[in-house]
């Protein structure tokens, strides 16, 4: 898959490369990414490098779909559509993101993942999107939800990472659903 660059009203999300070790190394620093994240920590340089080489071995044999959000030259997320498979009815993936702690607050992941999901649906011909985030990460549902995503659950010690097994919870959201935020009972 060749890759893409998406433009919203504030951001540019491009794929990760060279330019980029160093603000991503900066992110995540933060210990709120890697404690809701597949994140290493100690994050160090040598993780940076790694995932710009993997994004674009991900858009290269189309597996995944990697993008650093900036907003006037700051980094603020990334984002990326994860494990995509292809179906004759239209194929899925998972979407994951994580934003940059200054970049909180401000709506920035919403913003991006708008314009991912539109790419995803129209562009992939993608039928359906995931969402999953461990028990207790209130802010990733809350856009999870913005996005018009619908709660399907809890599954038991369902997400591994390097702190051992979660409980996660997940969504989805189908190209035919209008995107309008339903209630969720975890919110």
């Amino acid at each position: 898959m060749r890759p893409v660059t998406l433009t919203t009203e504030r951001l540019v999300l491009h794929v990760p490369d060279e330019t980029d070790v160093d603000a991503i190394t900066a992110a995540c620093q933060d210990p709120e990414i890697p404690r809701w994240t597949t994140v290493p920590s100690p994050y160090t340089r040598t993780h940076a490098e790694d995932y710009v080489r993997l994004a674009a071995e991900w858009w290269a044999d189309g597996s995944q779909t990697i993008w650093c959000a900036y907003r006037d030259g700051e980094l603020v997320a990334s984002i990326g559509l994860h494990h995509i498979t292809e179906h004759a009815s239209g194929g899925h993936a998972e979407l994951g993101f994580w934003v940059a702690a200054p970049a909180r607050g401000h709506g920035y992941i919403v913003e991006a993942a708008r314009a991912v999901i539109d790419w995803a649906f129209h562009d992939l011909r993608l039928a359906r999107l995931t969402w999953r985030a461990a028990v207790g990460n209130i802010p990733s549902a809350r856009a999870a939800r913005a996005l018009g995503f619908r709660y399907e659950g809890l599954a038991r010690q369902a997400l591994t990472s390097e702190r051992g097994r979660e409980d996660g919870w997940s969504a989805g959201l189908l190209a035919a659903d209008d995107s309008s935020p339903v209630d969720w009972p975890i919110l």
